[in-house]
């Protein structure tokens, strides 16, 4: 008790497995929180249309990346995160809840309800160090939620799910040695139990327009997404793993045990059943439109994260597909030129600014705070006044 605060578990894993080792998601919460201490399920929004909550078993937070809906890869990013947690808890989160009130006139308002991340009101107690505005990419996310539906999302992971078993139980009926129990979109194949190599299989899958993950020389990873069609599978088994598969589908969840089944509905917000056809999206979209201030109708007097203009120009190219689709643990031949755009703008920041060298990587302004700090205490250090460690904002 006392030497930890918290355990992160994954939800499916990184190898597609929902439970693993032989120990259950309720049986590890419980002892981790005999030992005082919290669980985080770090865990995945399309597999959870079909899988019971993290709260189901226990799980004090549930973080995550929104980008399966809809939102594209883009090398890795700008990708918008989510972090949630119970009522408990709902304090110590960051950011902030607009209510409903009366003004002094007595007339209907809003008012911020609960500012958590705000320096001014909570100061060493505010929580806007670990938060960050990614605001298009959460309303893309959102927009396809409300776009599909509960109803249209269950379709979408349960067609990603039945390709994922079909390529298992083919893989599987030609001798090759898959990842046994319950799994969503993703399973691991030992190709040498069928005298093959990893390098062999990604090969085969290149040459049709495909890649799988190489875990070691003997094992490969397969995952299917909402883009994968029955036709990319049927080539895939054929070109990388020299199998004849049988498409047809089995029965749905066949592969999720009964107590990791999600029961109940999800986006229960009538928010989320009105606007399914795309004349309707477009109205609603445009009803939030003309709720906004934005730059084409005046200044927007709040911080540098809201000030930045994203002109039509540079948001065009971000929508073609050898740009966005790329899957950042693409192998380096196949992102050359992703590499090259890199260093050419680091390179040209770096000459701007004057610097030895510029990052691509910080999702915030909260990095290049991080990195003044540092700065500040490296030049400290160098004249001998390391000791100034403390600093006053």
């Amino acid at each position: 008790g006392g030497e930890y605060c918290g355990a992160i578990v994954q939800y499916p894993n990184t190898y597609g497995a929902i439970e693993s080792d032989g120990e259950s998601y309720e049986d590890f919460t419980t002892r981790v929180h005999d030992g005082g201490a919290m669980v985080i399920a770090a865990t995945d929004l399309m597999a959870l249309t079909k899988l019971a909550p993290p709260s189901s078993w226990g799980a004090d937070i549930a973080v995550g990346s929104a980008q399966r809906f809809g939102v594209p890869m883009g090398f890795g990013g700008p990708h918008a995160g989510f972090l949630s947690t119970s009522d408990q808890y709902s304090r110590k989160m960051p950011g902030r809840i607009i209510g409903v009130t009366v003004d002094a006139s007595g007339k209907p308002c809003l008012r911020m309800a609960m500012q958590t991340r705000e320096q001014h009101i909570r100061r060493d107690k505010a929580t806007s160090n670990i938060c960050t505005a990614q605001a298009l990419l959460a309303n893309m996310a959102a927009s396809y939620a409300i776009y599909h539906g509960p109803e249209g999302l269950a379709d979408i992971s349960g067609r990603i799910h039945a390709l994922a078993r079909v390529a298992h139980r083919e893989l599987g009926n030609a001798g090759f040695k898959v990842l046994e129990g319950a799994f969503f979109d993703t399973f691991t194949v030992d190709v040498s139990s069928m005298g093959m190599t990893s390098a062999e299989v990604q090969a085969g899958a290149v040459s049709v327009g495909a890649n799988v993950r190489v875990i070691d020389e003997a094992t490969v990873g397969i995952s299917m997404g909402e883009g994968i069609t029955r036709d990319d599978v049927e080539k895939l088994l054929s070109s990388a793993f020299k199998v004849s598969p049988d498409m047809t589908a089995d029965d749905e969840l066949t592969h999720v045990n009964d107590n990791h089944r999600r029961e109940g509905e999800i986006l229960t917000h009538p928010i989320f059943r009105l606007h399914h056809s795309e004349t309707q999206m477009l109205r609603y979209l445009k009803t939030l439109e003309n709720r906004d201030l934005a730059l084409n109708h005046s200044m927007i007097s709040l911080g540098s994260c809201t000030m930045k203009l994203n002109a039509t120009s540079e948001m065009i190219p971000v929508t073609w597909p050898e740009f966005c689709d790329i899957h950042p643990f693409a192998p380096q031949d196949q992102v050359v030129g992703y590499h090259e755009m890199i260093e050419d703008l680091n390179k040209d920041l770096s000459e701007i600014t004057g610097f030895s060298a510029v990052s691509a990587q910080p999702n915030s302004g909260a990095t290049g705070e991080y990195a003044g700090l540092l700065a500040i205490t490296d030049y400290l250090a160098s004249i001998g006044e390391g000791h100034r460690n403390i600093c006053l904002i």
